[in-house]
């Protein structure tokens, strides 16, 4: 049985899962890219890891794109902007030596994929501070299950990836009492980016409650707050507005009624206006318990029930729970990857009091309390025993879950008659449905087709029906590739979508319909190259509003461009155009786009 793998087994449990997740994400994470499925982000990183590369740190016209000076002041795209002020991720400079010996949009994902893996590996030792191998495995293995990781993973590359690997090795630190790693690894998750504070001051927080060790604690608090409010007010702004104009009120603006605000002041209103605060929490509320019931679901909701869980993983979740918009509670974008290592050691600890109810029934579990430690508290490496009357996490929560069982004690009863009445209900073992759960969470990663990652197993859309083959994908890529070849690899251009990251290693590239931009002169010039993928968003657009909207504005602009002169069709194949500044239309080009522009004619309609 799985409680009685020698130590051994269960390390191998471990690697072997580890290497399945690590080959099935790589694959299906390099096809994506190669079959021109890698989006919008996956440039914008390779671009400032190029720049970076180059000397110009953090630099990026795709990321000036999406800037406030664009977006809300009209300005075009500058070459020279920093993405600092959008978010401040000074880590990635760990990685920029790697970069440098292989620049491209692939080293990115292989870094990626690679260092997820990895935390699942950090996290076994961890587990292994606690836990027999055994129960230790399964925590590692319901990380790599968890659709938390796999989503997100299964994606454009992006700075939360970092995550799950500094908060294991911190908490790690923290048990082996390697204070010399510790300082460093908070340090790290605070360059992640400047929200990677608030899961740090989550760690914080558990060391205070926990009483283990109050004074790191209260430091960590301390440093994670100011850090957050010092660098989202001092800081970032020197290098735009962007904090304060554009995301605080994307995310936060219905906190404020007015169009700017630092974070300092969202607090404030956070303060403020206790009900709205509490009314955004819980709202939506099946979208709420959706993403909870999604978190818990590879740890066997263990840690719905676990003090530990809610003091680290709580205050990220809040972070989450507290924006506006539906993304936010999409368990497949990197968000949700920061809720995951407060779950998982609130797991271990959960389990380190219960390791041998593996093979008892769930429903005998759950009558001996979920919540209450029916064994005296583990004793971690190198730690001295603590007793429950100085654990404040475990001993408070005990006290108060005594006396809420005197409370209801009457309801205790009537429970225990209605288990007594129901025998075969959850018969089976914590194991087995641990299993069912993992499975469960495998399941559901699949079919909701992280990042469309599975677009050619998938549809997209039942009716209308929306697919993409593989056979027609790869013959579309073959097409976008022989146009892409004719742009030189150090001329401006400007691309849709799922174009820009192919074309990311430059200086000077936007995203389509942009053409114009602010070069390292201060001069306002248009970019030379223009390519769009027509065809792409012609598969989608039967389904999605956006895709539509989109392809209903492009065809028009390209027909002005064409007939003004201004670009020349040079490239057309399977509706993807190549265009180039002042330069007479290839006529074999033009009569091919020409016969295209017929074809979509009805495509291009108001709807009814």
């Amino acid at each position: 049985m799985l409680s009685n793998l020698p130590k051994n087994s269960g390390r191998r449990l471990v690697v072997t899962v580890a290497i399945a997740f690590f080959v099935v994400t790589m694959v299906f994470t390099l096809h994506r890219y190669y079959t021109f499925y890698a989006s919008f982000d996956q440039g914008i990183f390779n671009q400032v890891f190029w720049n970076s590369s180059q000397g110009r740190l953090f630099q990026s016209s795709l990321s000036s794109g999406l800037s406030t000076n664009v977006v809300h002041s009209g300005e075009v795209p500058d070459v020279s902007y920093h993405r600092l002020g959008q978010h401040f991720t000074p880590a990635l400079l760990l990685w920029l030596p790697i970069y440098s010996l292989f620049p491209s949009p692939v080293t990115l994902s292989v870094l990626h994929v690679t260092l997820v893996t990895a935390a699942g590996g950090v996290l076994y030792l961890l587990a292994r501070v606690y836990l027999e191998p055994a129960i230790a495995s399964w925590i590692a293995v319901s990380y790599y299950a968890a659709n938390a990781i796999a989503g997100p993973t299964l994606s454009n590359f992006h700075d939360n990836f970092q995550m799950p690997l500094f908060v294991f090795s911190l908490l790690l630190a923290m048990e082996k009492r390697w204070w010399w790693l510790f300082w460093p690894l908070a340090l790290c998750i605070l360059a992640v980016r400047a929200d990677g504070g608030i899961s740090l001051f989550g760690v914080g927080v558990y060391m205070i409650l926990s009483k283990r060790y109050p004074k790191q604690g209260l430091a960590i608090c301390t440093l994670s707050f100011t850090y957050i409010a010092l660098l989202t007010n001092l800081v970032m702004p020197l290098f735009s507005d962007d904090i304060s104009r554009r995301f605080t009120i994307e995310r936060f603006g219905q906190y404020v009624d007015k169009e700017e605000a630092t974070t300092l002041e969202i607090l404030w209103a956070f303060i403020s206006q206790p009900g709205l605060v509490i009314w955004e929490i819980i709202t939506p509320i099946g979208g709420k318990i959706k993403y909870l019931l999604g978190q818990w679901l590879p740890l066997a909701f263990i840690p719905a029930f676990s003090p530990s869980a809610w003091a680290i993983a709580g205050f990220p979740l809040l972070a989450i729970f507290l924006q506006q918009g539906q993304t936010a509670l999409s368990i497949n974008i990197r968000y949700a990857m920061t809720v995951v290592p407060g779950l998982c050691y609130g797991a271990i600890l959960w389990w380190s009091y219960r390791q041998q109810s593996l093979q008892t029934p769930v429903r005998d579990v759950i009558r001996q309390g979920l919540w209450n430690k029916p064994t005296p508290p583990p004793v971690p490496i190198n730690e001295p025993k603590q007793t429950p009357e100085t654990n404040l996490l475990t001993g408070k929560m005990n006290s108060w879950g005594d006396r809420l069982n005197t409370i209801l004690e009457p309801l205790r009863k009537k429970a225990d008659y209605w288990w007594e009445t129901h025998p075969k209900l959850l018969k089976i073992s914590m194991q087995r449905f641990w299993a069912i759960c993992i499975g469960l969470s495998l399941l559901f990663t699949f079919t909701s087709n992280p990042n469309r990652t599975f677009y050619f197993i998938i549809p997209d859309s039942i009716n209308p029906w929306v697919y993409v083959s593989l056979p027609q994908q790869w013959q579309h890529s073959g097409h976008i590739r022989n146009l892409m070849s004719q742009i030189p690899p150090d001329a401006s251009v400007s691309a849709t979508t799922y174009l820009v990251p192919s074309l990311s290693g430059r200086r000077e590239i936007l995203r389509f319909p942009f053409l114009r931009f602010r070069n390292d002169a201060s001069q306002e010039v248009n970019v030379e190259y223009a390519i769009a993928d027509l065809w792409q968003l012609q598969q989608y657009l039967p389904a999605f509003k956006h895709d539509r909207a989109l392809f209903r504005d492009l065809v028009p602009f390209i027909e002005q461009l064409q007939a003004t002169n201004q670009y020349g069709i040079i490239g057309f194949e399977q509706g993807v155009i190549l265009m180039r500044q002042q330069t007479p239309s290839d006529s074999a080009a033009l009569t091919a786009w020409q016969r295209y522009r017929e074809e979509i004619e009805p495509l291009l309609q108001p709807d009814a």
